[in-house]
């Protein structure tokens, strides 16, 4: 459960108001975790047009329905890491209890970006350890969601979050 969704259990709870799903939270947390994978894109200092077509085809096998929407969502991830700049942010904005299943999806994906080109660089490497750190993740398991990425084929279940 994220910051802002135990704040408004909180509020709720104190002022006898009846608490209702909130989609922009969703849609918040669904943008902090293309947010990360941008982030992990953008890590090497370039983003190569490699990267930033792996890019569109997980956040579209994941996130969005059409290319269309996926790059429009990549877009507006790509100008909220610009201004937020920090990776734990971004994972507190996606609550404490996405389930492993989702969190480890989110470790291949981010695997597959950095992978993109061919070559995972020292800093993209560096950077997918620390996610898979605050996601909770020992380093077996972080090793484990890097074997096997290749090109992201088999990370795109399409299941929204």
């Amino acid at each position: 459960m994220s910051l802002i969704t135990r704040l408004r259990a909180y509020a709720a709870d104190a002022f006898g108001i009846a608490g209702q799903p909130d989609v922009a939270e969703e849609a918040d947390e669904r943008l902090a975790a293309i947010a990360l994978l941008v982030h992990v894109a953008r890590a090497d200092g370039v983003l190569a047009p490699v990267e930033t077509e792996r890019l569109a085809r997980l956040v579209e096998g994941r996130f969005a329905q059409t290319r269309v929407e996926a790059e429009a969502l990549i877009a507006r991830a790509a100008a909220f890491d610009a201004q937020t700049r920090d990776m734990a942010v971004l994972v507190e904005m996606m609550g404490h209890e996405p389930d492993a299943e989702a969190r480890r999806r989110l470790l291949a994906m981010a695997w597959s970006v950095a992978n993109a080109d061919g070559v995972i660089h020292e800093f993209e490497e560096a950077l997918v350890w620390r996610l898979g750190r605050l996601l909770g993740f020992d380093d077996a398991a972080i090793g484990q969601a890097r074997e096997g990425v290749g090109d992201g084929r088999g990370l795109t279940a399409p299941s929204a979050q």
